[in-house]
């Protein structure tokens, strides 16, 4: 089982953000902060779990997490100041949503911006480790997962209830015959070059 926390000394928060190699739509963040010694057996990196257990998972974290947030940063602000920092912007929303404020971040990834003056730790492959981290990725996986869904009513050529933004054989044919849409990310490379 992953570990329920960094430090028993500190109010902490695990953050992680989805959508990051996407073609469209936005990057999602959540940041969750869980009770002490918080144990729960089938949490774990949302990548390796079905749709179904990740929306049971959505539920309890829900309702158990002493606080949950979920952030965007849209396509356009991928855009204007590009993925890395998108992704920072996001989980910076999402955490100062939180009740308490946390004391220390724990990050999924190997690089963050500071968020005013909490602590945090960046851990690689940290929705493999803690519990609030694999929490917060299946938070911003299922919330983004539905955004894709709702959005591939508007556009259904692109596949987005499959694909959800990411840049898939399907996804990128379709952006080269219909052309792209208004939540594509027109920095990010749409069509592969021919060889």
């Amino acid at each position: 089982m992953l570990q329920s926390s960094f430090s028993n000394k500190y109010i902490e928060a695990g953050v992680d953000e989805v959508g990051r190699g996407c073609l469209a739509g936005p990057v999602v963040a959540a940041a969750v902060i869980l009770p002490p010694n918080y144990k729960n057996e089938l949490l774990m990196d949302s990548k390796k779990l079905n749709k179904k257990t990740r929306e049971k998972l959505r539920k309890t974290i829900e309702e158990e997490a002493i606080s949950w947030a979920v952030a965007e940063a849209s396509h356009t602000e991928i855009d204007e100041i590009n993925i890395l920092n998108a992704s920072f912007l996001a989980m910076h929303r999402a955490i100062e949503q939180l009740e308490p404020e946390p004391e220390l971040l724990l990050i999924d990834g190997n690089r963050f911006n500071p968020y005013k003056f909490v602590a945090y730790q960046c851990i690689v492959k940290g929705d493999n480790k803690f519990l609030s981290i694999a929490a917060a990725s299946i938070l911003a996986k299922t919330y983004r997962d539905d955004l894709m869904e709702k959005l591939a009513v508007e556009h259904p050529e692109y596949d987005w209830e499959n694909n959800v933004g990411y840049p898939t054989k399907k996804h990128r044919a379709a952006i080269e015959q219909h052309g792209a849409t208004p939540w594509h990310r027109m920095s990010f490379k749409l069509i592969k070059d021919k060889d």
